[in-house]
């Protein structure tokens, strides 16, 4: 009975009915034309207040209807936008310190490197009023990885620092980490499935600022053939307890840890299509509830959301954000609450398949 009534309520998430999101703002963040502009959720946002940076990647722009519309015959940029008004306006940022060490290359294309990855020292102040920090790869598969900090915002940045392979066959770093102590913090990689292939999502922590890191815990068993889990986004509802949402290859699941990280449940479902897949975006807000957010790649293309007001059990009516996207390439989004209540989910977007790709946000009010 139980598994019947469980298997209904999972029918009705599939079939229920999206809703029209209320009031929203939609602002550019960037574009340029013959660019590509993506990826937030790979990259990291932060907050301090109305002050919001989001880190993204700037390629050149190449038609292309069934892969990324990026060219990979040319280099691209690690860049940075801030707002200091919550969001509504943007300028764009070229920090010297994100650019990658010398040896990547994109297709064989040399790029504008910078530092040689080394070892972190240590002793990283993670609760310092500008920490921010921000995870890198080399390869979608197997790496290898390394992280960069600032202390100040996102202004400068130290690294890159080699981050280990944790004896997985390769490590993916995006960025998804959770600050636990002034030395002490959590982060979450998507490591190289045993067949060398994306990927499974893992759990790590560092309790020394940096120096040394610690495997915690495997998040989910390892995907079948055909499936990956990746690109978590994770929060933490209580001292022990975290929520992870996971990126499949058509859906978004979610675990739950009560143990600080070392052992992982099942959580659910939240997500049953994201059409040609995309990766959430969680964020908890003031009042408790969660809220998750992702890039829609079926027609009508756009961005959705929905919430949960009692730590993830259960999720409430898919939000539409915006339905006006040309194609499948967009989404990625990463989401930072403002002062005022209401939310700003940035993402990668297009209003053509033929067009640029650029970085929109969009503000909108959760409710209560």
């Amino acid at each position: 009975m139980r598994i019947q009534m469980a298997a209904a309520a999972m029918l009705a998430l599939a079939g229920a009915s999206a809703q029209q999101a209320g009031p929203v703002k939609n602002v550019t963040v960037y574009r340029e034309a013959g660019r590509f502009g993506g990826w937030p959720a790979n990259h990291g946002i932060w907050s301090w207040g109305n002050e919001i940076v989001v880190g993204f990647e700037s390629g050149y722009f190449r038609q292309d209807r069934e892969h990324h519309a990026i060219d990979r015959t040319k280099p691209a940029s690690h860049l940075l936008a801030r707002s200091l008004d919550g969001g509504e306006t943007w300028k764009i940022e070229r920090p010297e310190g994100l650019r990658p060490p010398p040896g990547i290359q994109q297709a064989n294309v040399p790029v504008e490197t910078g530092k040689p990855v080394s070892d972190c020292p240590g002793g990283i102040d993670f609760t310092a009023p500008g920490f921010a920090l921000t995870a890198r790869m080399a390869n979608i598969h197997t790496g290898p990885s390394r992280f960069y900090y600032s202390p100040d915002k996102g202004r400068t940045w130290q690294g890159p620092y080699r981050l280990p392979d944790f004896g997985q066959p390769g490590i993916a770093a995006r960025t998804d980490y959770l600050v636990n102590g002034r030395h002490d913090l959590t982060m979450f990689l998507t490591a190289a499935k045993s067949n060398r292939k994306e990927g499974r999502v893992i759990c790590v922590r560092t309790r020394d600022g940096g120096k040394t890191w610690s495997l915690e815990g495997m998040v989910g068993p390892e995907p079948e053939e055909n499936d990956f889990a990746i690109m978590p986004a994770s929060v933490r509802l209580g001292p022990r307890e975290i929520l992870t949402a996971i990126r499949h290859r058509t859906f978004i699941d979610t675990y739950r840890s009560k143990d600080d990280g070392k052992t992982w449940t099942y959580a659910g479902k939240p997500v049953p299509d994201t059409g040609r897949g995309n990766p959430p975006s969680l964020t908890r807000l003031k009042d408790g509830r969660l809220a998750l957010a992702y890039g829609y790649r079926a027609a009508p293309f756009g961005i959705r959301a929905r919430i949960s007001k009692d730590g993830g059990a259960t999720w409430g009516e898919e939000i539409v954000l915006r339905k006006d996207g040309g194609a499948w390439d967009l989404g990625y989004p990463r989401t930072v609450p403002r002062p005022d209540g209401r939310l700003v989910t940035i993402y990668y977007y297009n209003d053509d398949q033929d067009g640029e790709r650029y970085i929109g946000a969009t503000i909108w009010n959760p409710g209560k």
